[in-house]
């Protein structure tokens, strides 16, 4: 059985038209490519994504910051509520294999600075710049295009599955 990857999109819940329109592209790439994607579950890129990742029958599981599932946007799969605010933001990037970020402020920056620091890459799509600052840090990368980053974070993702020690199919195998 071949598991796919989970990857998880990031961003502003108030984004402008390019930004949105990035997204929607990102979410429809994810799901050609039967990634899983993972958001926060309600309005600006995240609803934008799932937007996308519905427009191609994927999946895209909200991880909501309350405890109402219906409080996720029209276009989710699952919503998964629970109740610990922004807390939730690390059940995100803990979930994911690799993570996209499209613009987006503060709240978007702690979880790519927490992925980097699980060892999870961040591609950047017209978003803020970090720098990996230790070793066993997760690369940032910047992306020139949605397709550009979509490619990134397949193969981001399956590096990190490869470090953890996982086949596709999820099995183990000893280096």
């Amino acid at each position: 059985m071949n598991v796919p990857y989970n990857i998880a999109v990031i961003g502003g819940s108030h984004a402008d038209d390019t930004h949105l329109r990035l997204a929607y592209s990102v979410g429809r790439l994810l799901a050609t490519r039967n990634a899983i994607v993972i958001c926060g579950g309600l309005t600006g890129v995240m609803e934008s994504v799932a937007r996308g990742v519905n427009s191609k029958g994927g999946i895209c599981i909200g991880i909501l910051p309350g405890d109402d599932p219906a409080e996720g946007n029209s276009f989710l799969t699952v919503r998964i509520p629970t109740g610990i605010g922004y807390a939730r933001n690390f059940l995100i990037i803990r979930a994911s294999d690799a993570v996209i970020a499209i613009d987006g402020s503060s709240g978007t920056i702690s979880e790519a600075s927490f992925a980097m620091t699980e060892g999870k890459s961040v591609i950047s799509l017209d978003s803020f710049k970090l720098a990996k600052s230790k070793d066993g840090d997760g690369e940032f990368i910047e992306a020139a295009s949605a397709a550009d980053a979509v490619k990134h974070a397949i193969s981001a993702a399956a590096s990190h599955r490869r470090g953890r020690n996982l086949h596709s199919d999820g099995s183990r195998f000893d280096p």
